[in-house]
């Protein structure tokens, strides 16, 4: 059964929920500044925030190969690294749905595990879901001064129901333009294996959401993804494109001022 704790308004203190985050891969190698942002903004809306001692990763490239003994491995892992805390929080559309949907599914002939991963699945959530439809957060503070374009993951976007969720909380940013497109729920061709397995169709996909956003003329790109953001990020640098790529969490925790994924120092 899921805790449920009344909204939190921001800067309560830490006193609320317990609240374990899943950094997940790509967030660990790539871009630790979207787990710093999630903490942030967790820990301002009232969040006990732990980090535990667990595989960064959700079985997921495993589970989508096939190999279902080794995702079955991993996903025991994650289940006893997040027992005792009322919350899983992850800055990832996929890695949330996979945890919250798929997990359940894995173990459909161990009882005991599946008990264990349903109760896991229960307490799932992405980030953006997780400030919005747990914790109540309507606003956050701080301005944010661009004209923004958001693209939904598809995992986030199919799996979880995310895409109301982040677009509240970018519009509470005062001075922040949100520019919607046509090909918002389009897939942006990175699929984890799909891009691998067929990548002439991933790079048509990718281009055409890149030509998109360019036309939209957002001075940033947002997402709840860092595999779709690094995808997409990519194909506009190499068109020369000056969009900037932030993930969701950097621009709500006001981490915007660096450099952006797939900016070069200098």
């Amino acid at each position: 059964m899921t805790t449920e704790f009344p909204a939190l308004p921001f800067s309560q203190g830490a006193s609320g929920p317990r609240v374990g985050l899943f950094v997940t891969c790509l967030v660990d190698l790539m871009r630790p500044s979207v787990g710093l942002a999630t903490v942030k903004l967790l820990e301002q809306a009232g969040c006990r925030v732990e980090v535990p001692a667990a595989p960064v990763c959700c079985g997921q490239p495993a589970y989508n190969s096939g190999d279902f003994e080794r995702a079955r491995g991993i996903a025991r892992s994650v289940i006893d690294a997040f027992d005792g805390f009322d919350y899983l929080v992850a800055p990832s559309g996929s890695c949330a749905g996979m945890i919250r949907v798929h997990y359940p599914h894995l173990f459909e002939e161990y009882p005991n595990w599946r008990a264990r991963a349903m109760a896991l699945s229960a307490r799932s959530f992405e980030l953006t879901s997780f400030l919005t439809d747990v914790l109540g957060v309507e606003q956050i503070p701080g301005p944010c001064v661009t004209r923004l374009t958001y693209h939904d993951s598809c995992s986030g976007l199919r799996e979880l129901g995310v895409r109301a969720q982040p677009r509240r909380l970018l519009g509470s940013l005062p001075g922040l333009e949100l520019v919607e497109r046509a090909d918002e729920e389009v897939c942006c061709g990175f699929g984890g294996l799909f891009c691998v397995k067929y990548p002439e169709i991933s790079i048509k996909m990718v281009s055409d959401k890149a030509s998109a956003i360019e036309a939209s003329g957002a001075e940033l790109l947002a997402g709840g993804d860092l595999g779709c953001l690094l995808n997409i990020a990519g194909r506009l640098r190499r068109g020369g494109s000056a969009v900037r790529v932030f993930h969701v969490a950097e621009v709500l925790a006001g981490m915007t001022k660096g450099l952006g994924i797939g900016e070069a120092q200098g």
